[in-house]
């Protein structure tokens, strides 16, 4: 996979602006990939040094329309901690 295909989108509430401010990032990335994978695609784009990457696993819901139900896909969610000093301008505005 490219890097660009690690990273689906970022994650942007409240409460992960508030880790924004100790320099951790929130990012949407696929089941497959690896925290070895997402470090190397956060330094590939955005040109800083990652110190660490955390990784959780979500189970998609069940949800329901009237009589049809279905089930919304399960997805995975990685924080990645920057070094000291490093930032990410695309978030600071």
């Amino acid at each position: 996979m490219e890097a660009r295909d690690i990273l689906i989108k970022p994650i942007i509430t409240e409460k992960t602006t508030a880790l924004m401010e100790e320099r951790k990032y929130t990012f949407r990335v696929p089941l497959a990939a690896t925290k070895v994978e997402i470090r190397q695609a956060v330094e590939q784009i955005f040109k800083v040094k990652v110190q660490a990457v955390n990784t959780m696993r979500y189970e998609g819901k069940m949800k329901r329309l009237g009589r049809t139900q279905g089930r919304r896909s399960d997805w995975k969610k990685a924080v990645v901690t920057l070094k000291p000093g490093e930032t990410i301008e695309l978030f600071e505005a």
